[in-house]
Order: structure tokens, then sequence, then C-alpha cells
């Protein structure tokens, strides 16, 4: 674990930032999707399903501390629950699945790594928490094997890449811009560089 894994102010007030504002990003995605899904069908959802995890990618990556994927997918979903989601408190277990699926890679490295194959393997991650989850709430078993293995092989993709990947890239470009100096990404860069 790093050795600064004390929560500040304002790595909470950041972490709650970013869960709003990709909170309302999520909402905004839900359009996407069925308007997608009209044109390409049910694996649909597997091939967008990713940008629903980033901001679990990116709140980790700024703040790098325990919990940070976490509460950000949670702050989410009760955004997108106070914007009037149909989907309802159901979202809450959503958030928290699919924020344990990224938070789990990110433990799994002791919360001391945030390269870019790390920040895939947690949209994977995620994807594999959130495949488990759907499976179980929408009966999964039921469908042919291949049509599953298409899911899951989709939603993996899709997590390394909508999450992973375009993660890495939004973070990169907001540490551009100095909008993050002094949080905890700044202080590892710059000790990287030293």
């Amino acid at each position: 674990m790093n050795d600064n894994s004390a929560w500040t102010l304002r790595d909470i007030l950041i972490v709650t930032v970013l869960g709003a504002v990709f909170g309302v990003l999520y909402l905004a995605w839900v359009q996407v999707w069925l308007i997608a899904q009209a044109v390409f069908g049910p694996v649909t959802m597997d091939v967008v399903m990713g940008f629903w995890f980033i901001v679990s990618i990116i709140a980790a990556v700024i703040i790098r501390k325990p919990g940070a994927a976490l509460f950000s997918e949670l702050l989410a979903a009760a955004t997108q629950i106070l914007l009037g989601s149909p989907a309802g408190l159901l979202l809450l277990v959503t958030g928290l699945v699919q924020g344990a699926g990224a938070e789990a890679v990110f433990a799994a490295t002791r919360w001391r790594n945030y390269r870019l194959p790390v920040l895939i393997a947690s949209g994977i991650g995620a994807a594999i928490f959130s495949f488990v989850y759907t499976w179980i709430r929408f009966d999964y078993g039921a469908l042919a094997p291949g049509l599953l293995v298409t899911m899951f092989v989709l939603r993996c993709l899709s997590g390394a890449l909508l999450g992973g990947v375009l993660g890495h890239f939004i973070v990169e470009a907001l540490y551009r811009t100095g909008v993050l100096s002094g949080l905890p990404i700044d202080h590892a860069k710059r000790t990287a560089r030293a």
C-alpha cells in the first residue's frame, strides 16, 4: 500500500466530483447504448460496457489510494439514481460490483502500480465482475455457449479499451493541463522524474 494512504479532504472532493461528472456521463451513455442496440443487437451492451467502468480507473490513478476505484463508481451510481435513472437503487449494486472489480486489480498491486497494463487489467477486472453479476441477474445460463463466450470477450475488450486505455488518455490529458497539481498522481510523477 502507499506510504501515505490516508485520505485528505481534497482527495474526497476530487473523487466526489469525478463520481458526479461521470454519473451524468454514464446516464447519457445509456442513450448511446440504446441507439446502438437498435442497430447492432443484444451484444451491444458488452461492446459499450467498458465506458461504465472508466471513473473507477480515472479516480484510482489520480488519487492512488485504497478505495478510490470503488468509491468513485458508487458515487457515479448514486448520481444516476438522483438524476432519475429508471434502474433505481439497483444501480448501487452495479456500481459496487464494477468498482470492486477495478479495485481488486489495484489491490493486487498493493496500490503501487498505475501503468497502462494495470489500467487495462483493471478494466478487465471490472468487466469480469460485472459479467458474473449480469449472468446471475439476467440468467445468462439460458443463453447459447457461443453467444456467452462472444459476450464475455467483447465485455473484456470493452473494459480494456473504453475503461483502461481511454481512462489512461483522459488522465494524461488532465495532467498536462495542470489541474491535477498537488494530487497523489502529481507527487508520483514528480518523484519518478527526480
